[in-house]
């Protein structure tokens, strides 16, 4: 009873804790996995000691790990794989080879063994895909090229731990005396087709085990599928003297290609976000802070190692591969840093005795200052590359802007989309089918080799920047049509084009309607909000099917239209959506009057509900509905009103028409 109890409070702290500190990341834009670590460090063995010591939380904190690799599998797409397989086989392959190899003579000179020294070094040729992919979104570059380059390497990372996954059981029983070399290559080589067996046999019996558990249509029941499968996968691989983490990765990684993958990945959200937050935790405990002014010669080496010399490896891989100058710097700066995948390695070889405490508080510190100053460099990588490069960065810029704008110089009287996937797609045809001209701009090369080779208008260039717009003919166009679904890319392109030619229409597609005001006040004309549009055409057409004459129902539409879709920001929110909503959308809030309140037989403007921010949208009396009530209106006993605010709680309201002693009473 004890120990549960223990285990309890443990968890409760780190709850609280945690809480704060990733509120507190968050509010300066930091990731959430360095709160955790804080955490961590500050409640571990080394520091307050207020975790339990009997390693019930590492427990915990592996099972996060399990979620962690399971998440990543899920995320890993065969199909993305091979469509980026030169850039990620050839370009990521070498970064992790000889980043791993130079880590490895490194460590090893200074005295590290060659067992714990190649294991440090792979952790250190991994990056953060969280922080990454968050930064490069955030700053709209996930599409730019250094994004892809970016994205090539780390779907490469990904994969490249699983090899360390399996060698880091073995190279612990090696350098324990237990198995010789012979050994060690011959069970290798039973783990390598003991997983390719478990992969055919989990491709023949998922797809049908999930179709007979969806078709039981019970939530309870998938949820519970889903965590027996991940963890039977990594009970098996560790079964097999491998980590837990392989077999979940694994799991995942064989879900990805069927058709429950978002599912899956909406069910185990909650379970994977708490338990990784519990692993980063245990991550932070082992960070002995007392002993690292001792240590802080090769943290320091290490660090720059990190920041500066995989940067430049980097840097230079992606030169090879056809970068310009600029996007390679710009793709070394986004990874260089270490990565959460390097945690979990260090976790392993500590447990398999491959790494001795020291050596794990040097990589380690090393690993989370580089994820600490990550931020700050990837936030600035384009002004280091402009000022680095300043001639030939903006040279080859506006030579490839050159280059383009030769290429449509014909066009005129044309649209200029940005974004050529589903919708940009559809578009272009209706515009081929009018006559009307257009250029279509992409960042995706397979859609564009494809598209090219169709015999349409489009090109692979970045729409934000604005000698991309003015090279397509952006003073010369009737209009920009913007329909990538990325909301900082968008932004980016918006404001681009906005500030190059201040009259010209620019109309944005956006899935959030959230993002109407930013979109506006950035320069675009027309904002199409995805769900308030669908509301819209889903009115017209059953208006339509009931009747109605088709010039009313456009006079509906476009009226809804016209002001900015603002009848449909209003309306009731239930608990789910109460805290998605937008800066300018509203509550509605239904009140009954009672015999005995205090605003029945007064008149509204008697009440002033709009000076507490309240604005009456209508009454309904008996059958009969009254929208925007007369203020000298009497109210009566049994009448209805709407109420609108921005705020959600309508205690204020409920006081004035009800008064406090029957304000429980009111419709909620």
């Amino acid at each position: 009873m004890e120990h549960g109890t223990g285990l309890l409070q443990g968890i409760l702290l780190l709850l609280v804790m945690s809480v704060g500190a990733v509120a507190a990341f968050r509010v300066f834009k930091l990731p959430p996995i360095l709160g955790y670590l804080l955490v961590g460090v500050m409640t571990g063995e080394y520091a307050l000691s207020w975790l339990p010591v009997d390693h019930s939380i590492e427990f915990l904190g592996e099972v996060g790990v399990v979620f962690l690799l399971f998440a990543i599998g899920l995320e890993f797409s065969v199909k993305q794989f091979l469509a980026m397989k030169t850039t990620v086989l050839g370009l990521g392959g070498l970064q992790v080879l000889l980043s791993t190899l130079a880590g490895f003579g490194i460590l090893y000179y200074f005295g590290v063994s060659w067992e714990g020294a190649i294991i440090a070094a792979g952790a250190m040729a991994l990056s953060s895909t969280a922080i990454v992919i968050k930064q490069l979104s955030d700053q709209g570059e996930m599409r730019s090229q250094h994004g892809q380059l970016a994205l090539a390497i780390l779907l490469f990372q990904d994969i490249a731990v699983v090899p360390f996954l399996i060698i880091i059981p073995l190279l612990g029983d090696a350098s324990g005396g237990e198995i010789n070399s012979m050994t060690l290559s011959v069970e290798m080589i039973f783990n390598i087709f003991t997983l390719a067996g478990m992969l055919l046999a989990a491709h023949y019996v998922l797809r049908p085990l999930f179709h007979y558990v969806s078709n039981a249509r019970s939530v309870e029941l998938f949820n519970i599928t889903v965590l027996l499968v991940a963890l039977t996968s990594a009970w098996i691989t560790q079964t097999l003297g491998m980590s837990l983490a392989l077999g979940a990765f694994l799991a995942g990684m064989l879900l990805s290609e069927t058709e429950y993958k978002h599912q899956i990945e909406a069910e185990i959200r909650p379970f994977r976000d708490i338990l990784m937050g519990l692993f980063f935790i245990t991550v932070g405990t082992k960070l002995n802070l007392g002993i690292l002014p001792e240590l802080w010669l090769p943290i320091l080496l290490l660090v720059l190692g990190l920041t500066f010399g995989k940067g430049i490896l980097i840097a230079l891989l992606a030169r090879l591969f056809a970068a310009d100058n600029g996007a390679s710097l710009r793709t070394g700066m986004v990874l260089a840093q270490g990565g959460e995948f390097g945690f979990a390695l260090l976790t392993l070889a500590l447990g398999n005795s491959l790494l001795s405490t020291n050596e794990v508080q040097s990589v380690l510190a090393a690993i989370i200052i580089s994820m600490v100053l990550s931020p700050l460099i990837i936030r600035y990588n384009d002004l280091f590359s402009r000022k680095l490069f300043s001639d030939s960065y903006l040279k080859q810029r506006y030579k490839a802007a050159h280059d383009f704008s030769l290429e449509v110089k014909e066009v005129e009287g044309h649209v200029i989309i940005c974004g050529y996937r589903r919708i940009g797609q559809s578009l272009a045809r209706f515009l081929l089918e009018q006559g009307i001209p257009y250029i279509a701009l992409d960042l995706d090369p397979t859609i564009v080799k494809k598209a090219w080779e169709a015999g349409d208008k489009v090109y692979y260039a970045d729409a934000s920047r604005p000698e991309i717009l003015i090279a397509a003919g952006l003073y010369r166009a009737r209009m920009v049509v913007i329909t990538v679904a990325d909301i900082e890319s968008a932004s980016k392109m918006t404001e681009a084009a906005r500030r190059k030619k201040d009259d010209i229409p620019i109309l944005v597609r956006t899935r959030d309607d959230r993002c109407m005001g930013k979109l506006e006040a950035l320069g675009a004309s027309i904002v199409l909000p995805e769900t308030l549009e669908a509301s819209v055409m889903i009115t017209e057409r059953v208006l339509l099917q009931l009747g109605l004459p088709s010039a009313e129902v456009r006079e509906v539409t476009k009226r809804v239209r016209d002001e900015g879709y603002k009848s449909l920001k209003t309306y009731f929110h239930g608990e789910s959506n109460a805290e998605n909503r937008t800066l300018d959308e509203s509550f509605l809030h239904t009140v009954m009057l009672q015999a005995g309140d205090p605003a029945v037989g007064q008149r509204l403007v008697d009440l002033k509900l709009e000076q507490h921010g309240y604005k009456l949208k209508s009454v309904r009396r008996g059958n009969i509905r009254g929208d925007a009530p007369e203020p000298k209106m009497i109210l009566q006993q049994d009448d209805t009103l709407v109420l609108e605010s921005k705020d959600k709680k309508f205690t204020q309201a409920e006081k004035i028409l009800l008064g406090g002693e029957r304000k429980e009473a009111a419709v909620k």
